[in-house]
């Protein structure tokens, strides 16, 4: 299985889903980190500079397809925030969105999720803009 941690610089996790500039790929097995790639984030819209100056996730005009499909051998994605809609987008391809509540390296965030210690968010997604 692969998890997908969003990551502004390669070494941390990011604080918003579409805002990152990677995605740090565990690869787990037996409950184990057997592997790590780097992925970078060409696909959404704000990586693009498509949503300069926006300070919230109604985006009607953008799709979230490409980042779906850039992911779509992760079982999971791990971030500080994410806009629904993309939620909603990953969730629908069988791509689970974390959201952590407090700071912690890209590996203990794996660790948590494989601990089954993790909850994908009921209602708010985002609280990078709080």
């Amino acid at each position: 299985m692969k998890v997908a941690v969003a990551s502004e610089d390669g070494t941390g996790i990011s604080s918003h889903f579409g805002r990152s500039s990677c995605f740090l790929i565990f690869e787990i097995e037996g409950g184990k980190v057997v592997g790590r790639e780097v992925r970078d984030n060409d696909c959404t819209a704000h990586a693009k500079g498509e949503c300069q100056g926006e300070t919230h996730h109604d985006h009607p005009s953008h799709s979230h397809a490409s980042i779906v499909e850039a992911l779509r051998d992760c079982e999971a994605v791990i971030c500080y925030g994410m806009g629904a809609r993309a939620a909603d987008a990953l969730s629908r391809q069988g791509i689970h969105p974390y959201i952590l509540s407090e700071r912690c390296t890209p590996e203990a965030a794996v660790g948590l999720f494989v601990e089954g210690k993790l909850r994908t968010p009921d209602q708010s997604f985002c609280r990078c803009h709080a």
